[in-house]
């Protein structure tokens, strides 16, 4: 059980509005950087490889790229200040958890396929909506009509 304190201090950290995104999808990452008085927001474009820390304050998330040849990981807290936004570019179709295998790749075969989203129900569902459509059997099919 956590002190009340530590609790209202992080209540105030967490942020509303906690973007959706998994683990393969490619990600923007606006970073917002600080340079004197000025403040600007740098992307940084990369693919999610792990997620950690549940929804708390302490959730992590971790981005990977490619720049001049050379992996570049970075492990964004998800409700940090610094985190402008977070936008899917892609979605990436995985298996695993972690995908810290991708560390190890090199050209096409680090890249993830592209995760299809189908809508549920819009050809196993009848009209009405509430019985399944029946679909024939092979058998069915391939009996002669005349025998």
């Amino acid at each position: 059980m956590k002190n009340k304190y530590i609790a209202a201090v992080e209540a105030a950290q967490v942020k509303t509005e906690i973007p959706s995104f998994e683990i393969g999808d490619e990600v923007e990452v606006g970073v917002r950087i600080i340079e004197g008085t000025k403040e600007r927001t740098q992307p940084f474009i990369g693919t999610v490889i792990a997620r950690r820390g549940g929804i708390g304050v302490g959730a992590m998330f971790t981005v990977r790229r490619i720049v001049n040849n050379e992996g570049v990981e970075r492990v964004f807290p998800l409700h940090s200040p610094r985190v402008a936004h977070v936008k899917v570019q892609r979605k990436g179709k995985t298996r695993r958890a972690k995908l810290y295998y991708l560390r190890d790749r090199v050209g096409k075969s680090r890249r993830l396929r592209e995760r299809k989203n189908i809508a549920r129900g819009t050809e196993a569902e009848s009209v009405s909506g509430d019985a399944p459509a029946v679909r024939p059997s092979r058998t069915m099919e391939a009996e002669p009509a005349g025998v």
